[in-house]
């Protein structure tokens, strides 16, 4: 591997429950050193109080110009392992080395100040992360360009939405060429021409040999830029390998598979989720012709998917839709209730069920996972997305429902329309 960008070593992160971290002074920092040989680590602390680890015995390294894709349910750690890189949190335990210059985009606006206008918060966030004015001056305007916020740059940053935050925020951090860039999550706000923008900036970042550390629930932007996974499960390293084989095994896990036998898909407790959350999935089902959950059909058995969600906040313009996913996570087909419907209001406080009725002959033989999301369709704001719902199996055709599947290589055999001339 090349030289280390990035070396952690042991690294463990102990919260106190219900209380909030403050802010750390000098004096607080040689206090807590001389404290620290001291310190409980047991599941209170010395006045009784109960904590939480965070982050447990964490050590790995990252390669000079690697792009390393962090996955996990949420409370899995990764924000708290990424805030400790970037110097904005201390660790209990362990150390973190960083070479390098390093911009961040964990929170929208961090780094940022409200009071300041756009415009000043590029040189403001730009100085943070430690570049020179002519440096910002040379890159100010393909930062705005990218950004798309030209007509409020004069605005003070109080009057920008969180998306317009999250487009300044990550133009900067990407634009002002870092050494080691850490993103936390920046699919999850901004609208979906935005989001294609982050993606192709990303991907060239990493091909201008950046080390880069990506946290994002969407796992195929995962597979599409990062060379290596780290999957972190209740703050420990489930698996570190290829960016591949991360995705597999998590999505493969007992969250993202349960449910499988029976087709019935509990989304309530599910915490890999992304979105504001106006609108959640309550359950998914997929089911046969009879009306019975299943998750496993015949190749040209007819089937369908019950969609239930909870709105929770009215959405003017909702756009519901699901996604069949190879194994790899190759988006094979997608289909939106606008495809066939008008659009339709989604009013709070209520509950909404759809059906997406599956045509025959489509998917061939083969394990495929499921995906679903709530998008407004005005604004392209994810309200609700889940990226692995849960697995399901297509198996060999009897010829009771159509004609035999192809041996051929390949995902799809649709029944299309032929006509003799």
């Amino acid at each position: 591997m090349a030289a280390a960008a990035i070396q952690v070593e042991g690294i463990g992160k102990r919260y106190r429950l219900g209380e909030r971290e403050r802010y750390l002074a000098l004096r607080d920092v040689l206090s807590r050193a001389v404290r620290a040989p001291f310190s409980w680590r047991r599941g209170t602390n010395g006045n009784g109080q109960a904590h939480i680890w965070a982050l447990r015995d964490v050590s790995f390294a990252v390669g000079e110009g690697e792009t390393i894709g962090i996955i996990g349910r949420n409370g899995a750690g990764k924000s708290t392992l990424l805030k400790i890189l970037a110097g904005i949190t201390l660790p209990t335990e362990g150390s973190a080395e960083v070479h390098g210059r390093v911009g961040s985009l964990l929170e929208v606006g961090t780094g940022f100040h409200p009071e300041l206008t756009g415009r000043e918060n590029i040189y403001f966030s730009g100085s943070i992360l430690g570049m020179k004015r002519r440096e910002i001056d040379r890159k100010f305007d393909e930062i705005v360009a990218f950004s798309g916020v030209e007509t409020f740059l004069e605005t003070p940053l109080k009057h920008y939405s969180s998306g317009m935050q999250l487009r300044l925020a990550f133009s900067v951090a990407a634009h002002l060429e870092p050494e080691v860039l850490l993103v936390d999550e920046v699919l999850a706000v901004g609208d979906l021409e935005f989001q294609k923008k982050c993606m192709g900036k990303m991907e060239e970042v990493t091909r201008g040999g950046r080390t880069v550390l990506f946290v994002s629930h969407n796992m195929g932007a995962i597979r599409r830029i990062c060379t290596r996974g780290l999957w972190l499960d209740g703050g420990a390293i489930r698996l570190m390998g290829t960016a591949g084989e991360c995705v597999d095994a998590y999505t493969a896990s007992a969250e993202a598979a349960a449910g499988a036998a029976t087709g019935l898909f509990d989304m309530v407790p599910r915490t890999d989720r992304v979105g504001t959350g106006r609108a959640k999935f309550r359950t998914i089902r997929m089911k046969d012709l009879s009306g019975c959950d299943r998750g496993a059909f015949e190749f040209g058995e007819p089937f369908q998917v019950e969609l239930e969600l909870d709105c929770h906040a009215d959405v003017r313009s909702s756009f519901v839709g699901i996604s069949f996913l190879a194994s790899d996570g190759t988006n094979l087909l997608s289909s939106h209730h606008t495809d066939s419907a008008e659009v339709r209001e989604l009013r709070a406080p209520g509950q909404v069920r759809l059906v997406c009725h599956y045509p025959t002959n489509t998917l061939k033989p083969g394990g495929y996972l499921l995906q679903a999301g709530i998008l407004d369709l005005a604004t392209w704001e994810l309200i609700d997305w889940i990226y692995a719902v849960g697995p399901f199996t297509i198996t060999e055709g009897t010829g009771k429902f159509g004609r035999p599947t192809d041996p051929r290589p390949g995902y799809t055999q649709p029944v299309l329309q032929w006509e003799w001339k």
